[in-house]
């Protein structure tokens, strides 16, 4: 598992990555006017990096005891372009990113039912991220499932 530092520039830089991707291919769909396949591509892509960046930002914000006014910012700073990695800078710069997980399996000891399952998370990784995935997949297809909202008769 890498490092909360480690961790955060990854999915800063992924975001930004993303988002210049979807920008490009917004300006070729929207201004050249060829084709929309990089929306296509990009689109889904961006939106993955985005959640992945703010689930990123609620773990080690909550990992390293952010203030809620620091949190809050790093999960704004997904929405203008490129602002993540301005965000990931800035946060280094004031010590906001540790090189361990404070309770990682060497870390402190979990006091509460939100450390436990952090804890727990940092132990298993694998095992989380595969729960992650499955939940995300159960809801993404009861959505599906669901279809768009019906609009109110006017």
């Amino acid at each position: 598992m890498p490092s909360p530092h480690v961790l955060f520039r990854r999915l800063a830089v992924a975001e930004a990555v993303t988002w210049a991707l979807l920008l490009t291919g917004m300006f070729v769909k929207y201004v050249v006017g060829a084709t929309e396949l990089g929306v296509q591509v990009a689109g889904p892509l961006h939106g993955i990096a985005f959640v992945a960046y703010c689930v990123g930002v609620l773990a080690v914000a909550h990992d390293q005891r952010w203030r809620a006014r620091t949190t809050l910012l790093a999960l704004a700073s997904a929405v203008p372009p490129f602002m993540t990695v301005w965000f990931e800078r800035r946060a280094g710069r004031r010590g906001l990113l540790a090189d361990t997980w404070r309770l990682g399996p060497a870390g402190e000891s979990p006091r509460t039912a939100p450390e436990r399952l952090h804890a727990w998370m940092l132990r298993r990784p694998g095992l989380a991220v595969a729960i992650g995935l499955a939940v995300v997949a159960l809801l993404t297809g009861a959505a599906l499932l669901a279809g768009p909202p019906v609009p109110s008769p006017s």
